[in-house]
């Protein structure tokens, strides 16, 4: 998928991209359907929820599942995101579901990616790139990400660790700076069907408000960070930020779709 000269100023400008359902139905459906053992895992990659025993966020399911392992390979991924760094090759830097489970999804703060991506990876220049897949449906009701329109051409912003308010520690913005980059910007909330796309950079103001509804919100993302803009200190765990600055290559279109039907043709 190659992103038109509009859709590049678009995302220059207001600082993301959404393409609804850009997955099908049985692409999400196998994706949906690795789920469950991921979350059932206990191990350092699954964060849990501070009131609850909920996942909050699953670090490193492409080492986990032949779903996700194609799934950062795929082309609707890696075109725009090597498109969007200027024509450079890009590695996998984290990978993750978050997920806001029905009536226990807990808050994200107002947040910038490159705050904890340059204070605790060392990542030189705020160019990685975040790529969401919604694996469920995302509404006004279940926590959907809100993005303040523009604030990444703010550049990077000072920030607080935060290692109270909720069980994950990250890098916030306060009250005070969110007031004003809202009065220079709408806050839009990324909503669509399973299977959407949403784009956005490492400046991009964003977070998330609890999931009070009875519907789950699980979210894939994959950042992909061009191969000079590598991380420079391990401080994080290697399931946190990856260590293999391999630039990715992509699959074929069908590669989610083949995986579906290798059963098939083995059992043939």
């Amino acid at each position: 998928m190659r992103l038109t000269t509009a859709q590049v100023a678009s995302y220059r400008d207001r600082g993301y991209l959404i393409f609804p359902g850009l997955f099908a139905g049985a692409e999400v459906a196998l994706m949906r359907a690795a789920l469950p053992a991921l979350f059932d895992e206990r191990r350092p990659e699954n964060f849990r929820e501070k009131a609850s025993d909920e996942v909050r966020s699953a670090f490193a399911v492409h080492e986990r599942s032949d779903v996700f392992r194609r799934l950062v390979r795929h082309p609707r991924l890696i075109t725009p995101a090597v498109q969007l760094s200027d024509g450079e090759p890009v590695y996998v830097q984290q990978v993750k579901i978050n997920v806001k489970a029905a009536f226990a999804g807990d808050v994200w703060q107002w947040h910038q990616d490159f705050s904890t991506h340059h204070a605790e990876d060392g990542v030189p220049l705020p160019r990685p790139i975040n790529l969401h897949v919604f694996l469920d449906d995302v509404t006004e009701f279940n926590g959907p990400l809100m993005l303040i329109a523009g604030s990444q051409r703010t550049g990077p912003i000072a920030a607080n660790l935060d290692t109270t308010t909720t069980s994950y520690p990250l890098w916030t913005l306060d009250e005070a700076t969110i007031a004003k980059l809202v009065a220079n910007g709408d806050i839009v909330s990324a909503k669509g069907p399973a299977g959407t796309l949403l784009i956005f950079g490492d400046t991009m103001v964003h977070g998330s408000a609890m999931n009070m509804s009875p519907w789950r919100r699980a979210i894939f993302s994959l950042i992909a960070n061009p191969v000079s803009n590598a991380q420079t200190t391990l401080r994080r765990p290697e399931w946190i930020h990856h260590r293999d600055f391999t630039p990715i290559a992509p699959l074929a279109d069908d590669c989610l779709l083949a995986l579906a039907e290798r059963p098939a043709a083995i059992a043939g």
